[in-house]
């Protein structure tokens, strides 16, 4: 396993990086044991970075277990911000909140600090300045070793590195954004400014979670559990792309998950790619193509079926801002419309 440095942290680590939300039981995998294995045997293969969140269920304390005796040897990256309660303060980045979130993971991952603590989704009730605030306090206690932000748009990027300077706070030096070949928008603004600023960058969703593995085939069926939930697993849009890209790997000798992987971390905007393996032989699967270098003309092709910087289709997930989701954040009072 090669390494690569993460932004300017000095960081090394691995353009496989280990996603954590199959480690929960209640969506991922139902076997603790099962997916400690599979922890332990991407930490022999060399993977040495590991995401997981507060909201992804039990799946902090199946890390922390499976770290013991492991965890110096590991950059263990985990976020807050998603609702974790009932309670209205259970969520968001809010100083209050920040304080409480960080030390519940922290018994969770059976650790003494965080490597990178990151901001699952914007937060647009909080002021940026409370929440660089309260994550500088947290990085000089050694709670906190470096920050990141998730599904931040780059607007809201280059504010929080204006913020940080003016103010002498620390600054966020990682970004994790959706990657795939479906999926390319970020190639637009958010890797670009990333660049510019020195993030590190681990995406996710780099097999259009499921969607380019050659599972999912149009008209055949789609077996994949979450396409009981997210409507962009059925899109006939991203479908008939996957149709197209199918036979383009064949024909480059490839298998579909090894194209996809390759793919994302060709970028040089990308440091990581988060691998969301729920069994070992999925695993196994995904490592045997760490030695996979795409070619120029084999990235044109992919060029000219999802043209960069574009979208096929939405993912259900992605951040939707205020002025979009209500109504009246884009729309004058009635008597103050007309333009006479």
């Amino acid at each position: 396993m090669r390494y690569r440095t993460l932004g300017r942290t000095g960081l090394k680590v691995s353009p496989y990086a280990l996603g954590a939300l199959m480690f929960a039981t209640q969506v991922g995998n139902p076997d603790p044991d099962v997916s400690i294995r599979i922890i332990n045997r991407a930490l022999d293969a060399g993977i040495n970075f590991i995401d997981t969140a507060d909201a992804y269920g039990d799946s902090e304390e199946v890390v922390g277990r499976a770290l013991r005796g492991r965890r110096d040897n590991v950059v263990l990256a985990t976020k807050f911000g998603r609702p974790a309660g009932d309670d209205p303060n259970q969520q968001g980045t809010s100083r209050r909140w920040i304080m409480t979130a960080v030390e519940n993971s922290l018994r969770r991952l059976q650790t003494d600090h965080i490597d990178l603590y990151q901001i699952h989704r914007p937060d647009p009730a909080t002021d940026i300045e409370e929440t660089l605030s309260a994550l500088t306090d947290l990085i000089s206690s050694g709670k906190v070793r470096t920050i990141g932000t998730s599904g931040l748009p780059p607007s809201d990027i280059v504010e929080a590195q204006w913020v940080a300077e003016r103010r002498g706070l620390a600054r966020f030096r990682t970004e994790q954004p959706a990657y795939s070949i479906l999926n390319r928008g970020i190639e637009r603004e958010v890797l670009p400014v990333a660049q510019r600023y020195g993030l590190g960058t681990m995406v996710w969703g780099p097999l259009g979670q499921g969607l380019l593995t050659g599972r999912v085939r149009k008209g055949g069926g789609n077996d994949l559990s979450r396409a009981r939930f997210f409507k962009h697993l059925n899109d006939e849009r991203r479908l008939d792309v996957v149709e197209q890209l199918i036979p383009l790997a064949a024909e480059a000798g490839l298998p579909m998950t090894h194209l996809a992987m390759a793919f994302t971390i060709t970028h040089p905007g990308v440091t990581s790619a988060l691998l969301g393996a729920r069994t070992e032989q999925q695993l196994d699967d995904l490592l045997a193509g760490v030695d996979v270098t795409l070619t120029d003309d084999l990235l044109d092709r992919i060029d000219g079926i999802v043209p960069p910087g574009t979208d096929v289709g939405t993912l259900d997930q992605t951040y939707v801002p205020p002025a979009l989701l209500e109504p009246a954040a884009r729309r004058r009072p009635a008597a103050d419309r007309a333009a006479g």
